[in-house]
């Protein structure tokens, strides 16, 4: 790499790492981020691609838009790149929703006129024309097709046609989907998303809508400690997105034990509440936490990293708890738990396999459901024994003994 691309690198340590070798060579590795950009101009121009450990088929099917995947609306692309498969799988949802018409709603709007419409805004009227009738301001809702829904659309539509290696017919078909949405001012990637909820009526644009959100916050870069920066390219952060996966999972499979999960809870670690800290799962019966669980989107060789034993014996000795648990992406754990030293406290290690069918995957979430209620307080309802220690279950695919 040239001076230049390698300062270009440089400014977005939140992306990549960059560290030299020796001999004008450099070593990158990413920071659990996948995607493609372009940064710099000139000599530091850089396009960088970076590939999913995942098929891309699976990573897909653990984005929060499941109901997509699931109920076979559209054939997810078995492109072995993200950007392709994402934007083709986008197209194709926006194509089935605006087959249907485009949507319209009352828009609010505040206006000077020649003639009266809705109501008359007085103190607007008097303040800016003096009482004077060459103008009239005036407020009413107009029906039109400027709703949130379709601006949040239309934003997406724009950002996928500049992401590279999109294929031309899903660049035809989006431009097609472009010319539908006239009169719609689109988001701009890393402004705020224009509020909207689900009703009855928006009800067949939720699935684009969803992708399209997505597709809008990954053109963002959000640095710690920094506001979100405007990237050329689209990112996805593997972190979060295994974190929200096993959120979602466990809020589905922990209710029939009785328990409850909440995710990203503020709580103070010190007794003045100086210092807030947020763990990823917190587990709940009755009101009460229970347990704690850390998402690791990580490749674990054995014995945890001290670090994420720290943060979790953390989060326990603040909450009162004696139960933590470390969730990995992938690799082997120990067979028992780490009883901490002059401390109740016991930190299990578990792996929960994402590169799974989505039937054994959510069999193995369900396995560690029932492994998290089994150190909540109360034993796990019964189905069937458990898999003795340094064995693999065979169905569910998570490691016995964690």
């Amino acid at each position: 790499m040239t001076p230049a691309q390698v300062a270009t690198l440089a400014t977005v340590p939140d992306l990549v790492t960059i560290t030299p070798t020796g001999g004008g060579l450099w070593r990158l590795a990413g920071r659990q981020r996948v995607g493609t950009v372009r940064l710099g101009h000139g000599d530091g121009a850089v396009e960088m691609r970076v590939r999913p450990k995942l098929p891309v088929r699976r990573l897909l099917g653990l984005l929060e838009h499941d109901d997509i995947w699931q109920n076979r609306q559209i054939t997810a692309a078995t492109d072995d790149l993200l950007v392709p498969a994402l934007t083709t799988v986008f197209a194709r949802a926006t194509e089935r929703v605006l087959r249907g018409g485009v949507l319209h709603g009352y828009v609010h709007r505040e206006d000077a006129l020649t003639v009266v419409r809705g109501r008359i805004r007085t103190s607007a009227q008097l303040s800016r024309r003096m009482g004077l009738p060459t103008a009239i301001e005036v407020a009413y809702d107009d029906y039109l097709a400027d709703i949130p829904e379709n601006r949040i659309l239309l934003g997406a539509i724009e950002l996928a046609q500049a992401l590279p290696d999109v294929a031309g017919t899903t660049r035809a078909l989006l431009r097609h989907l472009s010319a539908r949405l006239v009169g719609v001012a689109p988001v701009r990637p890393g402004a705020p998303l224009p509020p909207w909820r689900p009703t009855r009526l928006n009800e067949r644009y939720v699935p684009a809508l969803r992708l399209a959100e997505l597709l809008l916050s990954g053109a963002s870069l959000q640095q710690e400690g920094t506001r979100a920066i405007q990237i050329d390219g689209f990112v996805l952060n593997m972190a979060q997105i295994f974190e929200r996966f096993l959120t979602r999972e466990l809020t589905t499979a922990l209710p029939p034990y009785g328990l409850r999960c909440a995710a990203q809870q503020g709580h103070r670690l010190d007794r003045q509440k100086r210092v807030l800290f947020r763990p990823d799962i917190l587990v709940h019966r009755d009101g009460r936490p229970q347990a704690v669980v850390d998402a690791k989107y990580r490749t674990l060789d054995g014995v945890p990293p001290t670090g994420h034993l720290f943060q979790l014996i953390s989060y326990c000795t603040a909450l009162g708890l004696t139960e933590g648990h470390l969730v990995y992406a992938s690799g082997t754990p120990s067979a028992e738990p780490y009883q901490i030293e002059n401390s109740d406290i016991r930190v299990h290690v578990h792996v929960l396999d994402l590169d799974q069918e989505p039937a054994d995957l959510a069999n193995a979430v369900a396995t560690l459901a029932e492994r998290l209620t089994e150190r909540s307080g109360r034993p796990a309802k019964a189905t069937g024994s458990s898999p003795p220690a340094d064995e693999i279950d065979p169905v569910s695919g998570v490691r016995a003994g964690t």
